[in-house]
């Protein structure tokens, strides 16, 4: 009670901020597997090999470019575009076969891919964990209540808004957003009026699975990027999705928000117990909520 007592505004503030910006990541990651499950409802167990993926290669295209701005902007344009291509070939040479199977073959066809990717990851990167610098430009730190504030951080809170605006916008405004949503519903009336709902389909797999490069490429300069970084963030999406409500962009916003404000503050709290404090959030939500939070929009 006395350390509770004794933490300060200043502090508070730091650690929300900070859980904030950690935020951005489960959201980029968890609405491409919403995306994924609310539309194919394929639960892409592989998701998190591919947000690893995206470290990996985002530390080989920024490393050929140089470790400066341009090769940070360069790999952060590539790396998601690879992994997005990467799971273009899986799904128009696989999956697309499997859509009217059972949900526990697509779970296993998923994990025999991640177990793929991770093979992937260790051919051609080795075991050897890497790591990237924070370009120049973002490096250092800005005072908060004067407490220091990173500018990556702050990167990543000005990047998450612009990211759910995008998908909102996709989902809800564009012709492929709304076929989209139609198929999920009902995907032979769409096949009927004459839309090839399979490439629809495959649309939707590599949008989501984009999201996942793009998350693995920002968090590349905020950790060690090591073979075996996926397991973490796939559990931690599927909570995220499940609290959030399936298929719904705006839960998996509100889902990451628990999940990374509570993981932050239970380092302020109790740091010898912060690791559990996320999980404990989802045993509460999902016992007074267990469909989620917000409504399944698909």
């Amino acid at each position: 009670m006395d350390f509770v007592a004794n933490i300060t505004i200043a502090a508070l503030v730091q650690q929300v901020l900070i859980g904030l910006s950690r935020t951005t990541i489960l959201f980029i990651v968890s609405s491409g597997l919403s995306l994924v499950l609310g539309v194919l409802r394929i639960p892409n167990v592989a998701h998190g090999s591919l947000y690893m993926i995206g470290a990996f290669l985002t530390y080989t295209v920024a490393t050929f470019f140089g470790h400066g701005a341009l090769g940070f902007w360069i790999a952060l344009i590539i790396a998601p575009l690879g992994v997005a291509l990467l799971s273009l070939i899986f799904e128009r040479l696989l999956i697309c076969h499997l859509y009217e199977r059972e949900h526990l073959m697509l779970l296993l066809f998923t994990f025999a891919f991640a177990l793929v990717c991770g093979d992937l990851v260790k051919l051609i990167w080795g075991s050897d964990y890497r790591s990237l610098a924070v370009p120049l430009f973002l490096q250092g730190s800005f005072l908060v209540l004067d407490f220091p504030f990173p500018r990556y951080n702050l990167f990543l809170l000005f990047l998450g808004p612009l990211v759910a605006a995008g998908l909102w916008l996709l989902t809800n405004k564009t012709r492929i957003g709304k076929i989209a949503r139609a198929a999920a519903v009902d995907r032979e009336m769409v096949g009927a009026i004459g839309i090839n709902v399979s490439w629809v389909f495959a649309g939707v797999f590599v949008i989501g699975c984009y999201l996942a490069g793009l998350g693995g490429a920002l968090v590349a300069p905020t950790q060690n990027i090591v073979q075996g970084m996926d397991h973490a963030i796939i559990i931690e999406a599927f909570l995220i999705v499940i609290i959030g409500g399936l298929g719904n962009m705006w839960g998996a916003l509100l889902g990451a928000l628990i999940f990374g404000l509570t993981d932050s503050l239970g380092i302020l709290l109790c740091p010898q117990f912060a690791i559990a404090f996320p999980y404990i959030a989802v045993v509460v939500v999902l016992f007074f909520r267990p469909s989620g939070l917000l409504k399944s929009t698909w």
